[in-house]
């Protein structure tokens, strides 16, 4: 058994911290990650803030932690990871929906305030 360094309290406050950290940033992933899946409501407001505070507190956690970690924080990692690739699929589905739709809209608004006097599709109807 190795002697106790100064460090490895220090260490093992960390992630111990790093672990709480964890939790509330897949947390919140999975809750939106299943309201966009499910297409339920949700506040993204919300979502967007626990996100941010959980991905700072991280990032300032990690500057604490050790190069090499240990396999346990590695899979969970890894995890977060694979959570975070779904969300940011599932985001950019809903994102190029709601660009759809905007066009759609800007579609019909330009052609409802247009009598068609200067329109293409008449001049190219009517061989002008």
């Amino acid at each position: 058994m190795s002697a106790m360094t100064f460090h490895e309290p220090q260490i093992c406050a960390a992630a111990l911290l790093l672990g709480g950290l964890l939790d509330r940033l897949e947390d919140a992933v999975e809750q939106e990650n299943e309201a966009l899946h499910l297409r339920l409501p949700i506040d993204l407001e919300e979502i967007t803030r626990r996100k941010s505070r959980s991905l700072l507190e991280l990032s300032r956690a990690a500057r604490a932690l050790p190069a090499a970690l240990d396999g346990t924080t590695l899979e969970r990692l890894a995890q977060l990871r694979g959570k975070l690739l779904r969300n940011q699929e599932l985001l950019g589905l809903h994102l190029s929906a709601a660009q759809e739709v905007a066009s759609i809209l800007g579609t019909a608004l330009r052609d409802a305030e247009s009598d068609g006097t200067y329109s293409i599709s008449l001049a190219t109807r009517y061989g002008a």
